[in-house]
Parts: structure tokens; C-alpha cells; sequence
């Protein structure tokens, strides 16, 4: 047995994330490995540790335990083998391009929230608006599908195009990291979304088509033909595998770490569903890190309410079925906007509407 960077591994795609979820929640819940991952002498992956090599690399370990011709038992931890090497950043935030510089920015800081803490319970909040390039939790989905499509999607090497529908967010992460990669971006927005985006999204260098379409959702045919015509990758936030990904590996394991730091387990933790990517992600990691002891609860808009970048879960989401969230809570876009005000006026943090959502769901919890 010997112990090698996972990158040296030769091995087949990834499969759906679907098929690799029990592999992962044993690792998350056991935090170690205890068999090695089965090479030949070239270090081509064997058929039968398929699984079990993705669900160690999508948790974002750098070393894995292998042998040659039979499995052996091991006991590492996943800190061991590099599971937390992701939160190693440079302090004095030096980058170099687009992806240094995101990471130079995790963990988003963790900041109680004195306006809804008491005696009773503490809450909260993950800064996401501290991300770059969208000022919003998109910025990980927009930088760690295109990173993921470069190792995963040939058609991205050839054709350097990327369409996408966006409510804004996602469509201003991926016009920014297009940059760094040399990347043309065309952007899908619903005729729902302010104007001012068109603008902005035009100022930095991507295409923008106007769709009749309310929701973004509802546009994805649209674009998954043009795609098609054009010979561009469709990312696709709302099935895109490495949506779910990016926040299992950096948001969930920030978080945990974060809570770790100041010896706290969460009791509950609640998140707005727009693509449900990071409300299942988080869902899925600290229920199996801590047996199902944490309780997730996703916000969604109130029947007939528009929030910007949040949908019901009727409207079609990938992820959220494949996790347990424990209740969902309906908020208009009137408490929305007032938990943005409290948050605003009495912490002094500029949330966004989606963050103000989060805040009406966890009141009216309370």
C-alpha cells in the first residue's frame, strides 16, 4: 500500500452524482477510509473501486491509500488524506487569475447575527455577497462548472462557447471567469429581470438575449437549442452536476469548519431554493457528518411571488429529491424585502432579497 495525489490516478468520466451519493455519505459519516483504492502498476483505476474513487475525489481529499492486485485495510482519516486542504488559502491574497482570486476569498466569513440572536439561540449568517465577481453565492457555481467542464467535457476545449439562462447572478459570475479562460458567454435573461443587467453583464464582454419567459427555468430549452446550433456548451446551473458539487466540497466543508472553530454543531440550518444546489448540498453533508441530527429548512417564494433568483420547488429542481429537507417555508416578496431592512438597519450587513427571504423563513420558524 502506498499513499499517492489523486491526480496520478487514470480513471473513467465521473458518472451522475445520483450514483455516488451512498459512497459519500459513508465517508462523511465514517471521516475515514478503510480499504485502498484497488490500481494496476500504471495506476489505471480498477472497475470495482469506481465509485469510490470519484466519492473521494468529489469531497476534494488530495491523496488516496492504493494497492496493486488486492485490497488492503487502511485506517485515514479524510483530514489524512487532504479533505480539509481546501481552506488553505494565501492570507496575503496575492492571484494571479480568476480562480486564485475566488479562493483568496474563502471561507466567506461567518458573522452572528445580533438582530435575531438571544438568549436562547444564537444565529448565523454565511456572507456570501463577499464572493468577487456577482457579489453572491453563484460566483461557486460559475467558477467550478467551467473548471469542471474543462476536466469533464471535451466540447468546451473545441468550441471555447458557453450559453446559460440567468436571473443575473450566475450570468455575471460566468461573464467575469469567462475572461480568465478565454471563454465567449451568451446569457439568457427572463423578461422578469431588471434591465440594468443587460448592461452590466454586456459591460464585461459576454453576449445578453432577452426571452419572453418569466423564469429562468422555463427558458432552458430555448437555450439548449441554440446551444446546440451553435456547437457551445449548454452549463446548465440547474442540472449541472458540479452545481451540487462545488457546494458539497467548499460551502458545506466552510461551514462545518467555520462552526467547528468555535465548537458549535448547527441545530438547524436554513437556505433560499433557487436551483436547490446548495440548499441540498448542505442538506446532504452535515446530515451524514452528523446522522441526520441537523435540520435544514429551504425557503421558497410564496405561491404567485417573484424573488429574484429563488423558485418553488414544484417548478422542477434536480438535487432537492435526493436529500431530506426537513420543512419548507413560504415568504412574499414583501417579507423578503423587510428581512433585508432588519438585517440592514440593525447588523449593518447589505444582504440581498434572496438573504432577506432566509431571514421572514427563520422568523417565522422561531
Amino acid at each position: 500500500m502506498k499513499i499517492i495525489s489523486i491526480e496520478y490516478i487514470k480513471c473513467p468520466p465521473r458518472p451522475p452524482i445520483e450514483q455516488l451519493l451512498d459512497e459519500v455519505s459513508e465517508l462523511l459519516r465514517l471521516d475515514r477510509v478503510t480499504k485502498t483504492i484497488l490500481v494496476d502498476k500504471d495506476y489505471n483505476l480498477s472497475v470495482e473501486d469506481y465509485k469510490r474513487f470519484h466519492a473521494l475525489k468529489i469531497l476534494g481529499v488530495r491523496y488516496i491509500p492504493v494497492s496493486v492486485g488486492f485490497e488492503e485495510d487502511v485506517d485515514l482519516t479524510l483530514e489524512e488524506l487532504g479533505f480539509d486542504k481546501d481552506l488553505e488559502y494565501d492570507p496575503l491574497k496575492v492571484c494571479r487569475n480568476h480562480s486564485e482570486l475566488i479562493k483568496a476569498c474563502w471561507p466567506t466569513p461567518l458573522i452572528r447575527l445580533n438582530s435575531l440572536s438571544n438568549h436562547a439561540s444564537d444565529v448565523w449568517a454565511k456572507l456570501e455577497y463577499l464572493n468577487p465577481f456577482s457579489n453572491s453565492i453563484k460566483d461557486r457555481i460559475g467558477w467550478y462548472m467551467v473548471v469542471d467542464a474543462f476536466e469533464n467535457n471535451p466540447q468546451l476545449n473545441t468550441s471555447r462557447l458557453i450559453y446559460e439562462a440567468s436571473s443575473t447572478n450566475t450570468g455575471i459570475a460566468l461573464a467575469c471567469i469567462g475572461k480568465s479562460f478565454n471563454l465567449k458567454i451568451k446569457i439568457y435573461l427572463p423578461q422578469t429581470v431588471q434591465r440594468c443587467s443587460d448592461a452590466y453583464i454586456r459591460l464585461l464582454g459576454s453576449d445578453v438575449v432577452r426571452v419572453p419567459e418569466q423564469l429562468t427555468i422555463q427558458a432552458i430549452n430555448r437555450v439548449r437549442q441554440d446551444a446546440i446550433s451553435d456547437s457551445a456548451l449548454h452549463i446548465n446551473q440547474f442540472e449541472n452536476d458540479a452545481n451540487f458539487i462545488s457546494h458539497l466540497r467548499f460551502t458545506s466543508k466552510e461551514l462545518d469548519y467555520q462552526l467547528r472553530s468555535i465548537n458549535l454543531k448547527p441545530r438547524r440550518i436554513v437556505c433560499a431554493l433557487g436551483t436547490s444546489g446548495h440548499a441540498s448540498a448542505i442538506s446532504f453533508y452535515f446530515k451524514s457528518r452528523y446522522q441526520d441530527k441537523v435540520e435544514v429548512v429551504g425557503v421558497q417564494p410564496a405561491r404567485g411571488e417573484l424573488i429574484p433568483g429563488m423558485r418553488r420547488v414544484e417548478t422542477g429542481m434536480k438535487w432537492i429529491h435526493y436529500v431530506k429537507i426537513d420543512e419548507l417555508i413560504d415568504v412574499t416578496r414583501r417579507e423578503a424585502i423587510e428581512g433585508l431592512v432588519k438585517v440592514a438597519s440593525r447588523d449593518g450587513l447589505p444582504i440581498g432579497l434572496s438573504a432577506g427571504a432566509v431571514v421572514a423563513g427563520l422568523e417565522k420558524l422561531s
